[in-house]
């Protein structure tokens, strides 16, 4: 058999569950591309961009570390390092609270607020590219099935998701 030769049953997919999951996927990694093309010009990860974004929707107060993991689109074992080089950067400020020396504040510096505020414009013209030549009712519908996929499998810290 050639490589180019389908397998002899014919079909592409286990199931139409897989079918859908592959197709998922594969559009994650068209649209993933064009993300880190673009956050990667700000010497950025897609997590840093939303760990900033978060940060800037509390300003001027901070966060809790603890609460700025759970809000994150995409939770890793890194955090703490993804912090450590917002901080490096000066785009964070992390302090410790005196009265309990285990919890962390972050919140944004104005550098963070300034960076953000440059990538507007490029960070909409990149949605734009990803999903614009989908119609706002598309664009709903899409959302809404999306939600429907993730509510059996999230738990009640992804909550803010239907904020």
């Amino acid at each position: 058999m050639t490589s180019s030769a389908k397998p002899k049953s014919g079909k592409r997919f286990d199931s139409p569950e897989q079918e859908t999951f592959l197709n998922l996927w594969r559009t994650y990694d068209c649209l993933k591309a064009l993300e880190d093309e673009l956050f990667s010009s700000y010497q950025l990860s897609a997590q840093q961009y939303n760990a900033l974004r978060l940060l800037r929707s509390v300003h001027p107060a901070s966060m809790q570390t603890l609460a700025l993991g759970k809000r994150l689109i995409s939770r890793g074992p890194d955090t703490t390092r993804m912090l450590d080089r917002l901080e490096q950067r000066q785009l964070i400020v992390r302090e410790r609270r005196s009265e309990n020396r285990r919890v962390v504040e972050i919140a944004i510096t104005t550098q963070g607020l300034a960076l953000l505020d440059e990538m507007t414009k490029t960070v909409r013209e990149m949605h734009e590219r990803q999903l614009g030549h989908l119609s706002r009712t598309e664009q709903q519908d899409l959302i809404t099935l999306l939600k429907r996929i993730r509510e059996p499998h999230e738990d009640a810290s992804c909550d803010w998701l239907d904020e």
